[in-house]
């Protein structure tokens, strides 16, 4: 089979190396020159641990490959995958459908067969109904079926979760379009793994709500997060405890900073405005997105108390800038909210992550870019850590207090043990900890 994957973008990128894994001829489309001269000679726009050797391995192989050119990408595919960017849109916060629809226009001057043409991307529900109308009204005699499946690919277990998904959904309406779905996802149907076929509506929601469940589950655990520490509770042990229940399950139940990336803040905000607009409004998801965006800004509020109150003059080092670990993404990531902050605050802030820096070079102002983890530590009277990279919780906690001014850590991931921080010296503060190591600063009451 040969398809066509229009962006590549983290998504596009990704499921197009994955399919031609499994044997699918792929042509990957992008306006942008320079990246597809890149992609051509091997090399990847983005952080994604093991995609560099699979699109080696299959570009090699002949089944994988890059051009800016639409029309031949699309001529003769079985099938054609609409993957571009859908950010929230100024003002209103609804998906930006703009990039969606110019592809939909280009694919409809393309197509030279029938074709089925897949929506990828992340897009409101209804979308699918409107590409139909901008292919039909562009192409009248186009033999061709819309098709909505969405990705439920993690960053930094991307690859994975494309070859072993928990579900393949596939919103398609044709018998003709189901057969197209049925033999490029062949693989996954061999061994077993869900694939359930719905309408183009169901798909596009299936999409959104699953996101905002997952969205609405970390900001669950954060309120209790600061409940525990008003109450003495650790939230380690809450997490356990109910994740334990089939009905919950352990995922997503770490609490933190709050959620980013590319597809929570965006999503929740999408499916908040799309159902005002239908007369349908989502109480708990708009508590949710208000919730988060509260969070992340008094994060730097723990900071400031750990170093007494006042960061004038004082230095902040900083481990991790990226949304989440595995990954250079910085859309969203807490960080954005946190190190401004801290220097509003008149704090010096030396920085420092294992991928992201030259992503957050583009975003982040006024502080020191440091070359490693040790290197922001030089005289600094807090450590202060927003993201849970596995090379931060092996830290060498004797060289840290030589090199601090003084041993005080604010770990907004909860990658330490406070008991084993106290040992060690530390003045230390987590997350839904009790007194003295939660962010509260203040003794649970008596009985």
């Amino acid at each position: 089979m040969r398809i066509a994957m229009i962006g590549t973008g983290y998504v596009g990128l990704v499921s197009g190396a994955c399919f031609s894994e499994f044997g699918v001829t792929v042509t990957c489309v992008d306006k942008d020159e320079s990246k597809i001269e890149r992609l051509k000679r091997g090399e990847i726009p983005i952080f994604e641990p093991g995609l560099d050797k699979l699109v080696a391995s299959n570009a090699a192989a002949g089944r994988l490959h890059f051009t800016t050119d639409l029309s031949e990408a699309v001529t003769g595919a079985d099938a054609v995958f609409i993957a571009v960017g859908t950010p929230s849109r100024r003002g209103d916060g609804h998906a930006d459908l703009s990039y969606v629809f110019g592809a939909a226009r280009e694919i409809a001057a393309a197509m030279d067969r029938y074709t089925v043409v897949v929506t990828k991307s992340t897009v409101p529900v209804g979308t699918g109904r409107e590409v139909e109308k901008v292919i039909r009204e562009a192409r009248p005699d186009a033999d061709f079926d819309v098709v909505s499946n969405p990705e439920f690919l993690r960053e930094g277990s991307a690859i994975n979760d494309f070859m072993r998904p928990d579900r393949v959904v596939i919103g398609a309406e044709t018998e003709r379009a189901r057969e197209v779905m049925r033999q490029l996802y062949r693989v996954l149907y061999l061994i077993e793994t869900p694939i359930l076929f719905t309408s183009l509506e169901t798909s596009e929601m299936i999409k959104y709500a699953a996101n905002t469940f997952l969205a609405t589950k970390i900001t669950f655990i954060n309120e209790i997060a600061d409940l525990c520490e008003r109450a003495g509770a650790d939230v380690h042990d809450v997490a356990k405890g109910i994740g334990l229940d089939g009905r919950i399950g352990r995922k997503f139940l770490h609490a933190g900073p709050g959620y980013g990336g590319s597809c929570f803040p965006k999503d929740t905000l999408a499916l908040v405005r799309t159902a005002r607009d239908l007369g349908a409004p989502l109480r708990i998801v708009e508590t949710v997105v208000d919730i988060n965006d509260k969070r992340k800004k008094a994060m730097a509020d723990r900071i400031v108390a750990a170093a007494g109150g006042d960061l004038r003059g004082k230095t902040v080092a900083v481990l991790g800038l990226a949304f989440k670990p595995n990954t250079d993404d910085m859309r969203d990531a807490p960080s954005l909210d946190i190190v401004p902050a801290l220097v509003a605050a008149g704090a010096r802030v030396r920085a420092f992550d294992p991928e992201s820096m030259d992503e957050a070079r583009k975003v982040l102002s006024g502080i020191e870019f440091c070359d490693n983890a040790y290197d922001t530590m030089a005289g600094a009277d807090v450590l202060a850590i927003l993201t849970e990279w596995n090379e931060f919780r092996s830290l060498n906690l004797n060289r840290v207090k030589e090199l601090m001014a003084a041993p005080v850590m604010v770990d907004l991931r909860n990658v330490y043990e406070p008991e084993m921080m106290a040992k060690a010296g530390f003045t230390y503060t987590s997350i839904g900890r009790p007194w003295p190591y939660g962010g509260r600063g203040a003794a649970p009451a008596a009985g």
